[in-house]
């Protein structure tokens, strides 16, 4: 059985979140203790290629079952591709 799209994007919203959470969230740095800064961009950078793997998602043919996220609405998808943004930025920060 195919996922759906709202499946697809429900499996990246762990890395939404971790990546809002590093970001603006004081209390991430617990969850961080004992990284230095390039671990902890490298776990970012993870968060940032999972979401644009997903948001890529996409079918070849008629045939293909894969669902259609990068032809999505982009309501449905825009905090995954805010977080990609998110990440990519405090990467660059950081």
């Amino acid at each position: 059985m195919a996922q759906t799209v709202t499946e697809c994007l429900s499996a990246g919203t762990d890395s939404v979140t971790l990546i809002n959470s590093i970001n603006t969230d004081a209390s991430a740095v617990l969850m961080c203790d004992g990284l230095t800064q390039a671990e902890i961009n490298e776990m970012v950078q993870r968060n940032v290629d999972h979401l644009s793997a997903i948001l890529l998602y996409a079918p070849v043919d008629a045939s293909d079952d894969t669902p259609d996220i990068a032809g999505a609405a982009s309501g449905l998808k825009s905090t995954h591709v805010a977080a990609v943004t998110t990440g990519t930025d405090y990467i660059a920060a950081n």
